[in-house]
């Protein structure tokens, strides 16, 4: 079977490739989106992107600002005109963005989807190795364990 790509083609995006989306991986703070959004629409940017939701295998971590950013990505769009998106992991994360009007979903890795199983009271079923646990494997290893233990219930 032969792979068909087809390009993406919006308004106003060039079909010259390769098509930049540029932000920051996390977004902490409304003033941190704001002036990376500002300077990267000064570069020509046309596409914006920010981690809303960031799970971390270590129960406790920051996982994000959650809702409150999306607020912040609409600024983005009404003050610079680009294309805003972020990495989506659950149906709720998926609802939230269209509610608030982002442009551009990613659905995120199996690895990452799982990071969210623990919120509220769901349970996840049992992690079984170390794949894609990034650059923190004793970090990430502790907290699977913690996990397996039933510590940050």
């Amino acid at each position: 079977m032969e792979l068909e790509l087809e390009s993406i083609l919006l308004p106003g995006i060039e079909e010259k490739r390769p098509l930049v989306i540029a932000g920051p991986c996390s977004a902490e703070t409304e003033e941190q989106v704001m002036d990376t959004a500002r300077q990267l629409a000064a570069k020509g940017m046309k596409i914006f992107r920010a981690g809303i939701w960031k799970p971390r295998t270590k129960p406790g971590g920051f996982e994000g600002v959650g809702v409150e950013g999306l607020a912040w990505l609409k600024e983005v769009k009404k003050e610079t005109g680009m294309y805003v998106s972020t990495e989506v992991a659950t149906a709720k994360h998926v609802y939230e963005c269209l509610k608030a009007g982002i442009d551009i979903l990613w659905v995120a890795s199996p690895h990452y989807r799982q990071s969210f199983c623990r919120t509220g009271n769901s349970r996840c079923p049992e992690r079984r190795g170390y794949s894609g646990i990034g650059k923190e494997p004793r970090k990430s290893g502790s907290g699977i364990m913690d996990r397996r233990h039933g510590a940050h219930q």
